[in-house]
């Protein structure tokens, strides 16, 4: 819908027109007043305005000049005279008007006139801790979310200034009731499964709602059975924004600083959004470097099992010497060192995470080393066992997403076993088996595979390899031509 270039004098057709285009959004604020006998009324972003200087310094001397004797009655004057404010301007057109209120400006009108009043409160908040946890970067915003919903909004919000974005208020949770928000851009999002989404969260049927997981659970199709993640999660407001701006939904819980964005495909999770904040050459080197670290973690030991027990004649003659000698004494089958020190190795990382941060660290790093050194000293384990298992180890961590790294450590135990049981026959069929799982998998209607396996080409710009920011923007031109 396109708003006629200039103000009304009505006051109704204006607050119409305004609240046609910002939509239906929750935190979008229209309070009308009277003043006097004038009609007025104040349009501005919940979250986005310090609300106590609203109140103090635009609503309260607004009701106290209606109660004095003065019959004047104009913008100008409402702003040299009778507004405590430092920072105002006249506005005719809505553009201009909703511009600033996506700023943090608010909006007044009045009744007869056909010009706004916009004075500058911007009063967001800022979190005090703010570097990301979960997904940290060397160059780009050093800030994440809050545990505040209103808050978390408002910092998207503030990075994508369209009038097209949307919000949408829900309650869920029968003993919780908790507020939760979807975001997502009107005219870009798919308008279907924004309204499948809302209405699959009004009438879930769950008594709390503590977390974002608790949603990711109940939004999951039940014949949808699978250990790879649905929804993708984040705690950076710029990563939530990038997706708001392609076309997917953002789901705000309140009480936690990780939102949920919907529809979610297998290449996001390797995706990060540091790729974004250097060069296209170098992020798409080490994209290449994840998918490499992907295949290591999930596969290495299990290769290694499948050739020293099944397939030696595949391993060089000096290499398969040295690693007799390494084996020479060790009472346990390849099979069985592997499990042993995958077992012991994810005992140490959970015990890192639990552990206090001062001492988590240290105590796996000096865990792995003394456990490592015993266990080849005392031949449990060969020393080549340990060196494939730390690489394995390091490569779980280079995957940026850390829903992501669960299911590929779980399915290293698979691999493990079908190694040592039918060598590299049962590798190369539980990799079957693997894509094919993972081509039948969707989210909200959307192949999980995609746009790898639906290949198209006009979509490969940004799939495995960044490509620069011009190819995405004559890509754009010609979508919407």
């Amino acid at each position: 819908m396109k708003l006629q270039p200039n103000f009304s004098k009505q006051i109704v057709r204006n607050i119409d027109l305004i609240c046609d285009f910002m939509g239906n959004s929750s935190d979008f604020v229209v309070r009308e007043i009277t003043i006097g006998r004038n009609h007025a009324a104040l349009f501005y972003l919940d979250g986005m305005v310090d609300m106590q200087k609203v109140q103090d310094n635009v609503i309260r001397p607004l009701h106290e000049f209606a109660y004095s004797d003065s019959d004047e009655m104009s913008l100008p004057f409402l702003k040299n005279s009778i507004l405590d404010v430092g920072e105002a301007s006249l506005v005719q057109s809505f553009e201009d008007a909703l511009d600033q209120i996506l700023s943090g400006g608010v909006l007044l009108l009045l009744d007869g006139i056909d010009e706004g009043l916009v004075i500058s409160l911007p009063g967001w908040e800022e979190r005090s801790i703010t570097e990301s946890k979960a997904q940290p970067v060397i160059r780009g915003p050093q800030e994440s979310f809050t545990e505040t919903l209103r808050t978390n909004t408002t910092m998207v919000r503030r990075r994508v200034k369209d009038t097209r974005v949307r919000l949408t208020n829900v309650k869920v949770g029968e003993k919780t009731k908790t507020d939760i928000s979807v975001m997502y851009m009107d005219g870009v999002a798919d308008q279907d499964m924004v309204l499948n989404l809302i209405s699959r969260l009004k009438s879930m049927s769950v008594d709390r709602v503590l977390e974002g997981e608790y949603l990711e659970e109940s939004l999951t199709e039940k014949k949808q059975f699978t250990i790879f993640p649905i929804f993708y999660n984040s705690d950076r407001p710029d990563s939530i924004a990038a997706g708001v701006m392609e076309g997917k939904i953002a789901i705000f819980v309140d009480g936690t600083p990780f939102v949920i964005l919907a529809p979610a495909v297998f290449v996001d999770f390797i995706q990060s959004a540091e790729d974004y904040y250097q060069s296209y050459i170098y992020s798409s080197i080490i994209r290449i470097l994840r998918y490499i670290s992907l295949g290591i973690c999930m596969l290495a030991p299990a290769i290694y099992v499948a050739l020293t027990t099944f397939h030696q004649d595949m391993i060089p003659t000096v290499l398969l010497l040295s690693l007799s000698a390494q084996r020479e004494g060790v009472p346990f089958p390849a099979f069985v060192e592997a499990i042993i020190m995958e077992v012991i190795f994810e005992i140490l990382r959970e015990a890192g995470l639990r552990m206090p941060r001062t001492v988590g660290q240290a105590v796996s790093i000096v865990g792995s080393i003394v456990i490592g050194q015993a266990a080849v000293e005392a031949n449990i384990v060969s020393p080549v066992m340990v060196i494939v298992v730390a690489i394995t180890a390091i490569s779980s961590f280079v995957i940026p997403s850390y829903t992501m790294a669960i299911p590929i450590r779980i399915l290293r135990f698979v691999f493990i076993g079908l190694a040592a049981i039918y060598g590299v026959y049962g590798l190369t069929v539980g990799m079957l088996i693997l894509f094919v799982h993972l081509n039948s998998l969707h989210s909200f209607g959307v192949p999980y595979m995609s746009p790898l396996a639906n290949y198209n080409s006009s979509k490969q710009s940004d799939a495995v390899l960044r490509f620069p920011f011009r190819n995405k923007t004559k890509q754009h031109k010609k979508q919407k031509e």
